[in-house]
């Protein structure tokens, strides 16, 4: 073997210099503009909620771009960021107070323990156990709040980026399809799952979300539970939790009920949680979750803990799309790099495209 053949080619060093020099550039635009990073991901979100009623606006009923621009992000405001920021208010105003608040959980948390251990001689809750609660608690709500302090930036920031993004959205589109180094193929992969990833946890989610809140709402009324609004924003918020959801809420109030003596409104409410709130539960994710994208609860569950990490409570839509996203990156690359056996993408057949999903799709 010759020593040329053993050296690297010039095009192959061309390739690595100019790899290297996007990714400093990307990483160093990246961290002088993370503030703004939640308001892409929202204004990304908004605009393929509301992408065929921006075409159908604009080049249907022929409106002025900017006309059709407003009117939508006027009804994205009202129908889905209020709504969120509503919860997300409600929630700052209640737990805003750290000290107050601590010392009515830990109320909360010895009542459910003593109440526990009493009636089964269990300890549920070690000394030790108590403590490391009662500091994930604290820490906890503490981070998720601090990141939604600054809602109204990423919310202003979010709509600038998104009026540019619906003013022209043939130029957008055909920009990020020209720029994207990837097959044709993949990159129409890429943007038929990523608007279903988004209507999924920007919609499904969040709709599933607010229907167990309102149905629990109305139990928490009938049954007497204590703060009953604070607990329709805890419940919205958990139900997003796979497996557990709003039975993580639900479940210790009942206990703590049946504690201060409440037994019948205590277990009333507790078969009402379990019987209305868990059928609707089903009946939203199996009917309108699987319409729009059946995601896998390790996705939303790691999501969420991430997303709440780093956009506060706007992580709870974000952070299972970055997740899920990542997992489709993944995909993308074998598709492009990989020299097994697997056939490449055809879009050409809805038939193959739905057998080819199911062989190699990593979201599902």
């Amino acid at each position: 073997m010759s020593h040329n053949e053993n050296q690297i080619s010039g095009l192959v060093i061309k390739q690595v210099a100019l790899l290297a020099i996007i990714l400093i550039l990307a990483a160093l635009i990246c961290f002088n503009l993370a503030l703004f990073i939640p308001s892409l991901l929202g204004a990304i979100t908004i605009y393929v909620v509301c992408r065929k009623y921006n075409f159908y606006l604009q080049e249907e009923k022929k409106w002025k771009p900017w006309v059709a621009s407003l009117a939508l992000m006027l009804a994205s405001l009202i129908i889905i960021i209020l709504p969120l920021y509503f919860i997300g208010d409600l929630l700052i105003e209640k737990l805003g107070n750290a000290k107050v608040y601590m010392e009515k959980f830990n109320i909360f948390i010895e009542k459910i323990h003593t109440f526990v251990y009493d009636k089964t001689k269990f300890d549920l809750l070690s000394k030790e156990n108590m403590t490391k609660l009662k500091n994930f608690a604290g820490q906890f709500s503490t981070t998720a709040l601090s990141g939604t302090f600054n809602t109204l930036t990423v919310v202003m920031s979010m709509y600038f980026i998104l009026y540019f993004m619906f003013e022209k959205p043939r130029l957008f589109e055909r920009i990020l399809a020209s720029a994207a180094p990837l097959k044709r193929s993949n990159v129409s992969l890429i943007g038929d799952k990523l608007r279903k990833l988004i209507m999924a946890n920007a919609i499904g989610i969040p709709v599933v979300a607010l229907g167990q809140g309102i149905v629990a709402l109305i139990g928490y009324f009938i049954f007497g539970a204590p703060s009953p609004i604070l607990l329709f924003a805890l419940t919205a918020v958990a139900s997003m939790i796979p497996i557990v959801g709003a039975a993580i809420i639900y479940a210790p109030i009942c206990i703590f009920m049946i504690a201060e003596g409440q037994t019948g409104s205590g277990i009333g409410l507790g078969i009402y949680c379990l019987v209305v709130v868990g059928l609707t539960d089903n009946l939203l994710r199996f009917t309108l979750l699987k319409k729009l994208e059946d995601i896998h609860p390790l996705n939303t569950v790691f999501g969420i803990i991430m997303g709440m990490n780093l956009f506060g409570f706007m992580g709870l839509v974000f952070g299972p799309i970055l997740i899920s996203f990542t997992l489709l990156l993944i995909q993308i690359y074998r598709n492009e790099f990989s020299e097994d056996d697997t056939p490449e993408l055809e879009l050409s057949s809805k038939d193959k495209n739905k057998e080819l999903e199911e062989r190699i799709d990593l979201i599902v």
